[in-house]
């Protein structure tokens, strides 16, 4: 069964190549074109999606300018199914995007399996009405077959610019074991991890083709590098909000 698990997950991964590039190339050049013109590039996600957030910020290789909207109550930190009624609460995000003071010029990178739920999209079309372009990460074909569970009426690959489809499938797992009626193996999260990475290191390459030198964060675990997060932290992240 582990090498099943290996070969569907790199059948998504290279799903994605194929399908994905130039939807990927978008969302690099639309984030790298807004630090340039020195607007800012959050990204958010609820429930497990959260990681999408934590996977661009905070860690070695990462964009340090990439501002993470991951308030506790999206996370599974409190309680495992807390985020999954509060991602369903109409003005909810909002609130964050006024928080987070969301501006015109701004990317809002948001990703949603599903994208059916209030948070992902409210905040998708609450960013857009201030005049930000909306990157969304989620599965279409689990997105195309629900309803949406918001006031709007909409799911999140209709509201968003630029859409990266993660290849899944409905209900995310995609391997079925012999008589064993639940399916196992959810693909998102190996398949958001290849997608932010791979977002990353394209717009890393865009500022370095502008002759721009992008602020990369470090590992930790490198000895004599904290100074250099540290000042990252203070210029990019630290200051955003009101």
């Amino acid at each position: 069964m582990i090498d099943q698990v290996f070969e569907i997950g790199l059948e998504v991964v290279k799903e994605i190549q194929n399908t994905q590039k130039d939807n990927l190339y978008e969302a690099a050049k639309l984030i790298s074109n807004s630090f340039i013109q020195q607007h800012h590039f959050f990204v958010s996600g609820s429930g497990h999606s959260h990681t999408v957030a934590e996977e661009f910020y905070g860690r070695a290789g990462g964009l340090a300018f990439a501002i993470p909207i991951l308030t506790t109550e999206l996370t599974l930190t409190e309680h495992p199914t807390k985020s999954s009624y509060i991602e369903r609460l109409d003005g909810y995000a909002t609130i964050l995007a006024e928080l987070y003071n969301i501006q015109k010029g701004d990317v809002v990178l948001i990703a949603s399996n599903s994208g059916r739920n209030a948070y992902p999209v409210e905040l998708a079309l609450e960013a857009k009405k201030r005049g930000a372009k909306v990157i969304a990460i989620t599965s279409l074909k689990h997105s195309k077959r629900v309803t949406p569970r918001n006031k709007s009426g909409k799911l999140l690959f209709e509201v968003a610019d630029v859409v990266i489809d993660n290849c899944g499938v409905y209900g995310d797992c995609k391997m079925q074991l012999p008589n064993f009626k639940s399916s196992v193996f959810p693909t998102s999260s190996l398949a958001n991890a290849f997608i932010v990475q791979a977002i990353t290191v394209q717009c890393i390459q865009n500022l370095l083709d502008e002759g721009i030198e992008p602020p990369v964060f470090i590992s930790l675990n490198v000895d004599g590098t904290e100074h250099v997060n540290d000042e990252y932290y203070r210029t990019y992240t630290r200051l955003y909000y009101k």
